[in-house]
């Protein structure tokens, strides 16, 4: 069966999903009910077995989607060291510019263009370091994470937001985590899940930011860190309707497991770089194929015709690509984000399946070629 949906986030619902799946959801109920805390301690509960996430590692529930739970990491945690911020493209963008103007930490920024990836030895363990993992504006994910000194002196503040169920995470690496339900699992947005190591628990108990914090990144009580939040207590309202919708994907997920999660999502990437390898008029926008997301994957047209339209020319013909996809019901949504260099953006983590993201790319091919007959 033809599916269209490409947009990174939210993303294509799992396979076979409809609205029965939500027949069972706690609505008109109070999340401090019985039951209301029930299912979204089972939604943490079940994060922590399938992503394989220590014991001893908190998990809680964030209002505000994946940024909510990034932005009170940052406020609750920066400030006792210096800070680095790797940049390389938009998302990661705005962590640097809320480091430095909203924060005022004068982080050192390790910058890289899009397709590029900053150099990562050259990056400073004695500061709190702010990543992401898999840059979703730019298709330029982290080759590994050996990176990371397992003897460093600073937090590792990791954006996983669309890597988390599809790329492996080394948590030993990884003092601070952060996704949103509605990327690689296709949930509803707006509910982010917060990671903590112990040592960032540890940073919490003991520092006090010099700063207010609204109060959905309060994340202490009574000079502590406020467990309670990371055992179902969230700090504001969330829906109950969502949550169902999460712990369905979760029950996908764990039928076909985290390795074949992966599995299914490097599947879609081999289908996208059989098609870039026999046609000359595309490319990856990653650089290098070590750095290549197999989630968010961004593509070029890199034709010599195209290149040498006018920016703006450039840039209107590749939206009516992308326009008449949609048209056609191919692929809705797969333009390039905003920020990024003109292009295509296709979402191929595990909820897509290599089938439709082949036939969405043969009907690209016949667009782009009809198109450019007509230039």
């Amino acid at each position: 069966m033809n599916n269209p949906h490409f947009a990174s986030g939210p993303c294509s619902k799992r396979p076979g999903w409809n609205l029965d799946a939500l027949k069972n959801a706690a609505v008109g109920r109070s999340h401090r009910s019985a039951l209301g805390k029930e299912k979204l301690l089972r939604a943490i509960q079940e994060t922590r077995r399938i992503l394989g996430i220590p014991e001893h590692y908190l998990i809680g529930i964030m209002p505000a989607s994946d940024t909510g739970a990034f932005e009170a990491a940052m406020w609750s945690l920066l400030g006792v060291r210096p800070v680095t911020v790797l940049v390389w493209e938009s998302f990661s963008e705005g962590w640097a510019t809320d480091v430095a103007k909203q924060l005022r930490l004068n982080p050192a920024i390790l910058r890289a263009d899009y397709g590029k990836i900053p150099d990562l030895g050259a990056v400073d363990w004695e500061s709190d370091v702010v990543f992401v993992a898999n840059g979703t504006t730019s298709g330029v994910k982290i080759p590994h994470w050996n990176w990371i000194a397992a003897d460093r002196k600073g937090l590792s503040l990791c954006d996983a937001t669309s890597a988390a169920f599809a790329m492996p995470i080394d948590w030993r690496k990884v003092d601070v985590a952060t996704f949103s339900w509605q990327k690689c699992l296709g949930g509803e947005a707006g509910h982010g899940m917060l990671v903590l190591g112990p040592r960032a628990a540890e940073r919490l108990d003991s520092y006090d930011p010099p700063r207010p914090l609204p109060k959905i990144f309060r994340l202490k009580k009574g000079g502590k860190l406020n467990r309670a939040i990371f055992e179902a207590d969230t700090i504001n309202t969330p829906s109950l309707l969502c949550v169902e919708d999460y712990l369905d994907a979760l029950r996908w997920a764990d039928g076909i497991g985290l390795e074949g999660l992966i599995q299914r999502s490097m599947a879609n990437l081999k289908v996208v770089e059989a098609w870039v390898a026999k046609n000359d008029w595309i490319a990856f926008l990653a650089e290098t194929p070590e750095i290549r997301s197999n989630t968010s994957v961004c593509l070029s047209v890199v034709s010599d015709r195209v290149k040498a339209l006018p920016k703006e020319e450039r840039v209107k013909f590749l939206k009516e690509i992308a326009s008449e996809m949609g048209k056609r019901k191919a692929a809705y949504d797969m333009g390039s984000y905003k920020d990024a260099p003109p292009g295509f953006r296709f979402w191929c983590g595990p909820t897509i399946a290599p089938e439709e993201i082949r036939a969405a790319l043969e009907e690209l091919e016949k667009v782009y070629r009809e198109k450019i007959a007509a230039l």
